[in-house]
């Protein structure tokens, strides 16, 4: 493929609101995870919540959109000079020619979880200001940001789980390369909602602790919200030296189980092969992997063998969840911006709460940053179902 530009990009989550918070506390390797008192959730977990969230006022004219998950959104949106980046990509382009590609999984139910507490008691209908498709529905957040920013170009949500905000790049790409856009903007917004904790809870794959990606004791995830964008464009003639490209994509289904990883990787493997591909590199040209990390005993196991099936066992890699939780349909957008920040300040981000890793996975995993030149980096992203994507980025110099 020919490479694309990430012009600009944030990320709003746990950890930190923009780049300059997100990047001091991978530093200082703090992690956002607190114990679990979000609304009316009575579990025994962590979460990555996002503080003042809902004291966000959503822009005049924008009020049907408002629930948690469009409020995250404005919010990130405000961050790093990156509303600014994408007028002045509508003034160069024209707004009908920047595309919107948003990952999601659980959008913004948790509007749709607050208004079934005020049915009415006759009739058993929602409240009447409760409005489903600028709030619950999957697109919401793609109709919101293209709103947000007055664009006319297409629009489209993606919700393959935790696959979803790394798949946008894919898509945007496409777009880009068959000339019917000439810039878009992707990420993924995904907040924290009683249906998402309750239900990784019932199937039981919620742990008790702070989560402890690949360690002999992991039992599961801590569940985290963010938002993350990026706005890709072509690359222009001359590049600043700390450019990030967009390298390589590939995507795969494992089509095995409707929750399960496959237990080899197969699928894993195949996304990882597919992005180096289009890439045009080898595995040794990676200097750094983001896991996609869960801290499942099942989804560890599987991913650790597609690693090593691809790239051996001393590539250095850690997953970055124990910081900010699993944050799911915005994972791999989270996960592309933190892949970003460690092409242009040379950091290999630790993983968080790890204290004995699992010498049955086999990997070289860091306990602890490491900073030394970093090039080129592949993020892991892999879903429900099997929807699996590897992205590969690379410094322009």
């Amino acid at each position: 493929m020919k490479p694309l530009l990430l012009s600009h990009f944030t990320v709003t989550s746990a950890i930190g609101r923009g780049v300059q918070q997100t990047l001091a506390s991978m530093r200082e390797q703090r992690s956002g995870l607190t114990p679990c008192n979000f609304d009316t959730v009575d579990l025994p977990t962590f979460i990555g919540e996002v503080p003042a969230v809902d004291k966000t006022n959503m822009l005049a004219g924008l009020e049907a959109f408002d629930c948690r998950n469009n409020r995250l959104a404005q919010l990130g949106l405000e961050q790093d000079g990156f509303a600014e980046a994408v007028k002045a990509a509508v003034a160069k382009y024209g707004a009908s020619r920047i595309g919107v590609f948003m990952g999601t999984s659980t959008s913004g139910i948790l509007q749709t979880e607050l208004a079934y507490r005020r049915l009415d008691p006759i009739t058993g209908a929602l409240p009447p200001d409760f409005v489903y498709d600028k709030t619950q529905n999957t697109f919401s957040v793609a109709d919101f940001t293209r709103q947000y920013f007055g664009l006319k170009g297409p629009a489209v949500a993606i919700s393959s789980a935790c696959s979803s905000s790394a798949k946008v790049f894919g898509s945007a790409r496409r777009m880009i390369e068959t000339g019917l856009i000439d810039a878009a903007v992707v990420g993924g917004v995904d907040t924290l909602c009683l249906t998402t904790l309750y239900g990784f809870n019932s199937l039981g794959l919620l742990s008790k602790q702070v989560c402890r990606p690949f360690d002999s004791g992991r039992d599961g995830i801590s569940v985290g919200e963010a938002a993350a964008f990026a706005l890709l464009e072509r690359v222009p003639d001359s590049l600043e030296n700390d450019a990030v490209l967009l390298l390589g994509i590939g995507e795969s289904s494992d089509a095995y189980h409707m929750s399960s990883p496959h237990p080899e990787g197969l699928g894993a493997k195949m996304a990882m092969e597919g992005a180096l591909k289009m890439a045009g590199l080898e595995a040794a040209d990676i200097d750094y992997i983001n896991l996609h990390g869960t801290a499942t005993q099942s989804n560890d196991t599987a991913e650790s063998k597609a690693v090593q099936a691809v790239f051996g066992s001393n590539t250095p890699c850690s997953s970055t969840k124990g910081a900010t939780g699993h944050t799911l349909g915005a994972a791999g957008g989270v996960e592309a911006v933190i892949s970003a920040l460690a092409l242009q300040h040379d950091l290999m981000p630790a993983g968080l709460n790890t204290r004995g890793l699992d010498p049955a996975l086999g990997l070289n995993y860091l306990l602890e940053n490491r900073e030394q030149k970093v090039s080129r980096v592949l993020s892991n992203s892999f879903g429900f179902g099997g929807t699996n994507c590897s992205l590969v980025f690379g410094r322009a110099n």
